[in-house]
């Protein structure tokens, strides 16, 4: 992979880069992968930043050290909201990160977190080689991104004051969803939405500006709401919030590197799909025992409980996606037929 000096300072100036160190530009010909969450080590901590840490480690040892990547967690080398971008103009070469945040710029990315939509890890384990996969990877190579290993996490709510299970609990309480869509879901519950990144929760939730939270049980962990959080809604069972949170490359980064190189990254990236599986249902369980050890009231989902939000989803955030263009209509109903 060939990247200058000049190329990295450009890319700095377009897309929103952090100041680069001395020591970041003498690392030309390492591939940078930028996450938001905390840092930690290959075998503890946040499992995405594990996860790029393993992908990192895998294919310098593939390759005999000839493609290496280093890792910047906690938004340290770019802001959250500007790596898809930065992706797609080359100016970042991989990136973990929510893939509805792209949404203002890619409509069709906010099917990444459309309520409802994926109840389960099985579901989401199906759109890979499903049609509304290769549907959704056409989207994304077009506009200059590749998929290099697919991420789902289920999620729940963490909230101060009273618990959110049902769609009845949501009226007239202060929520942070996550995406556009979410947001529809919890207006039409009777919510008054927030938005903000996931690594801002814990200071709004504190400061009285948000009373409930969605994210995934990893953030919920990682960013230690359990601090603040009276009450859990875990994705144990069911989950009406699920997040694909994939790994994703620059295409243009991409076609630079040799054959052999590119074959390496795809094969580690698929690798690690089952270790992100196994990791994010853990973290499932886990979460639940922290909260309550904490403190915190924990509640689960059934099914029951899920068909009332799927309805209100269906009415508000799939039909409102599905009226956009004619490529998030046939996504969304893709989606569907996994149902």
């Amino acid at each position: 992979m060939t990247i200058t000096r000049r190329t990295l300072v450009q890319g700095a100036a377009v897309a929103g880069l952090a100041p680069l160190s001395a020591a970041l530009l003498a690392q030309e010909g390492t591939l940078k992968i930028s996450h938001q969450f905390p840092s930690g080590t290959i075998a503890e901590g946040d499992f995405r930043d594990r996860l790029c840490r393993r992908f990192a480690a895998e294919i310098e040892k593939r390759s005999n050290g000839a493609l290496k990547a280093a890792v910047y967690p906690g938004s340290s080398l770019m802001k959250t909201n500007s790596q898809f971008s930065a992706l797609r103009k080359g100016a970042l070469d991989l990136s973990l990160v929510p893939l509805s945040y792209a949404g203002g710029e890619v409509p069709e990315t906010n099917i990444g977190l459309m309520p409802a939509l994926v109840p389960n890890y099985e579901v989401g384990a199906a759109w890979k080689t499903a049609e509304v996969g290769r549907l959704l990877s056409k989207v994304l190579d077009d506009k200059g991104v590749m998929i290099v290993s697919w991420i789902w996490q289920g999620g729940g709510v963490a909230s101060k004051n009273a618990p959110l299970v049902a769609p009845a609990d949501a009226k007239g309480m202060k929520v942070r969803g996550g995406s556009r869509e979410m947001d529809m879901m919890l207006k039409e519950a009777g919510a008054s939405v927030i938005s903000l990144p996931s690594n801002e929760i814990y200071a709004a939730m504190q400061t009285g500006a948000m009373e409930a939270a969605m994210t995934s049980s990893t953030s919920f962990i990682s960013f230690k709401l359990e601090e603040i959080a009276k009450h859990l809604t875990t994705a144990r069972k069911w989950a009406y919030w699920f997040m694909l949170e994939p790994l994703m490359i620059s295409k243009e980064v991409f076609a630079r590197l040799p054959k052999a190189h590119q074959d390496i990254i795809m094969a580690v990236g698929a690798e690690q799909e089952k270790f992100a599986q196994d990791a994010a249902r853990a973290d499932d369980k886990l979460v639940a025992d922290i909260y309550a050890k904490a403190g915190a009231k924990v509640y689960d989902i059934d099914a029951p409980t899920l068909a009332k939000w799927q309805a209100i989803a269906k009415a508000t955030a799939w039909k409102d996606y599905a009226e956009k263009n004619e490529s998030t209509k046939a996504l969304i109903t893709a989606a569907q037929k996994l149902l």
